[in-house]
């Protein structure tokens, strides 16, 4: 069956998958979009965790690690990133060519436009403020490979006749598989315990984002990989026993401090 789904149409080619991110068919991995740097994926009770700044903005990005196509619907906090339903497996997602890679940025407004991530206190959330904070604090993106065209015996064309029309792409409607599910009696005993409030995402300002409709056939209804990470603050994270608490840094001595070298020009007085 013939699905509409967004194409990144401006993904970048990736040399090579990162062994540090998460996924095999799909390689994910989460950017801190303010300092450039990928968040660390800490491993833990069969679970990743990557720790968000509150106000920070970030981005997902997923790289295609074999040689076909590959659909990757994408949700956070348990809502679909496209369409703003609650996340399904069957629902629409961005499909990336051999090699490709691309960062999804926010929630998509339009074929051009996307509300940015930002980590932000669970109850600003956007899936809490739409009624939904079951799912708060995770990502997902399940992974689907496509089903190969049928080869269909064509007869010659002659040179300089006029092409057949394209096929206009069939859309499906949406359905929710994934019901929310409700924390263990565990997690609500660490939550209590927390330093500060449980980190969510944010509907943040608009920007500009590019995107193009593709047909997309999937080699079977099942995802072929799930990929999850979960995110909460880095106290949160420490309090947990997640991630160890970061020890400051010592200033080294100086052991010439009356004796101060100028490398440069210095600033004129006043």
């Amino acid at each position: 069956m013939k699905r509409m789904v967004h194409f990144a149409a401006l993904a970048a080619l990736a040399t090579s998958c990162d062994a540090l991110a998460v996924g095999t068919v799909a390689n994910v991995t989460i950017m801190d979009r303010d300092s450039g740097v990928t968040l660390d994926a800490h491993y833990f009770h069969g679970e990743y965790w990557v720790a968000g700044t509150p106000g920070g903005r970030y981005a997902i990005e997923i790289r295609n690690c074999i040689g076909g196509r590959l659909l990757a619907v994408t949700s956070v906090d348990g809502v679909n990133v496209l369409s703003g339903a609650t996340a399904g497996w069957n629902q629409n997602g961005y499909v990336f060519n051999p090699g490709e890679r691309y960062q999804v940025t926010g929630w998509r407004k339009s074929d051009a436009e996307v509300a940015t991530f930002t980590f932000t206190d669970s109850p600003n959330s956007y899936a809490e403020r739409t009624g939904r904070p079951a799912n708060v604090g995770v990502i997902g993106v399940a992974v689907f490979r496509e089903r190969p065209l049928p080869v269909v015996y064509a007869p010659p064309r002659i040179a300089g006749s006029a092409r057949e029309p394209p096929t206009p792409p069939v859309a499906e409607s949406n359905r929710a598989l994934a019901a929310a599910s409700a924390p263990s009696a565990a997690a609500l005993a660490s939550r209590a315990l927390m330093p500060g409030p449980k980190l969510g995402t944010g509907h943040g300002e608009r920007e500009y984002s590019r995107v193009e409709y593709t047909q997309f056939r999937r080699m079977q209804p099942e995802p072929d990989e799930v990929i999850r990470i979960r995110y909460d603050s880095l106290d949160n994270l420490v309090a947990m026993g997640i991630v160890g608490r970061p020890r400051p840094t010592p200033p080294a001595p100086n052991p010439f401090p009356g004796s101060q070298e100028r490398n440069y020009v210095p600033d004129p007085p006043g």
